[in-house]
C-alpha cells in the first residue's frame, strides 16, 4: 500500500474531509487545525511581475452568485500573490489532466500538455498527517455531505453532532466541490476540497487533504473526470 499511518489513523477525514468556509454553526477552525498550533505568520509579498496582479485576482477570485449556494469573493490581500492560479512550463512524462499535488511546495497542477500546467496554491496537511503516493478520482460531488469519521468525534467531540453528516452549502466544510481520491478501489479517507479561507493556502493544516480556493477548485472539479490520475509527491 502507498499510504502510510495518515490514512489509517482517520484523523483524516472520513467521509468529509476537511474544512472550508468559515461556519456560524461550530467552531470550524477547531476540526481545521485539530491539534495544532495554529497558522504559521503569513508574510504577504509584493506583486511581482510574474504573477497575476491584485486587480486580475480581484476578477478571478470574485463572487460566484450563480452557484446553489453562492460563493462570495475571495480576500486577495490575504493570499501570497504567488498561489494564485497560473499556467506555468511544467516538465512531465504524465498525460494531459493528470493532477500533481506537491505539498512541500503548496502547489497542485493539472498537465495540460505540451510541457505546461495549470498551478494553482493550496493547502496541505500538517505534519503527522502527510502521505505520498499515486491514487486517483474514485468519485466527485458538488456541495457534499460532511461526515466526520469516528476518530475525529474522539478527539473532537463536538463534531459529534454531525456523525449522521452534515449538509452541504457555505458552512460545510467540505465547500462547493470535492474530488475523493481512491487506492484499488478503496476510498483513501484523503480528498481535494474547496476552501474560502484564504489565510489557509500555503499552508500546512489539514489532516492529510489539499485544499484550494473555491473559484480554483471550481475550476480544476470542472475539468477532471472520474478515474483521473493524482500523483501526490513526498513533502
Amino acid at each position: 500500500m502507498i499510504m502510510d499511518r495518515g490514512i489509517a489513523e482517520a484523523g483524516a477525514m472520513g467521509e468529509g474531509a476537511l474544512p472550508g468556509p468559515r461556519s456560524r454553526l461550530l467552531n470550524r477552525r477547531a476540526f481545521l487545525f485539530g491539534s495544532a498550533a495554529g497558522l504559521a505568520a503569513l508574510g504577504l509579498a509584493g506583486c511581482a511581475s510574474d504573477y497575476m496582479s491584485l486587480a486580475e485576482a480581484e476578477k478571478v477570485y470574485g463572487p460566484v452568485p450563480d452557484e446553489k449556494f453562492p460563493i462570495p469573493a475571495v480576500d486577495v490581500s490575504k493570499v501570497n500573490p504567488k498561489y494564485f492560479r497560473k499556467t506555468v512550463r511544467y516538465d512531465s512524462n504524465e498525460a494531459p489532466g493528470t493532477i500533481i499535488i506537491d505539498p512541500g511546495k503548496y502547489y497542485v497542477y493539472r498537465i495540460e500538455g505540451e510541457g505546461n500546467a495549470t498551478r494553482y496554491g493550496a493547502n496541505v496537511g500538517r505534519d503527522g498527517f502527510r502521505w505520498s503516493g499515486e491514487a486517483y478520482v474514485g468519485r466527485k460531488a458538488e456541495w457534499p455531505t460532511w461526515t466526520p469519521p469516528k476518530e475525529m468525534i474522539a478527539r473532537q467531540p463536538e463534531a459529534g453532532k454531525y456523525a449522521r453528516g452534515m449538509p452541504g452549502g457555505l458552512d460545510n466544510p467540505l465547500g462547493a466541490r470535492v474530488l475523493y481520491l481512491y487506492q484499488y478501489g478503496m476510498y483513501t479517507l484523503y480528498t481535494i476540497y474547496s476552501t474560502s479561507d484564504p489565510e489557509t493556502i500555503g499552508n500546512g493544516i489539514t489532516s492529510g487533504c489539499t485544499g484550494l480556493l473555491s473559484q480554483d477548485m471550481i475550476d480544476l472539479y470542472s475539468r477532471t473526470p472520474i478515474k483521473t490520475k493524482v500523483i501526490v509527491l513526498p513533502a
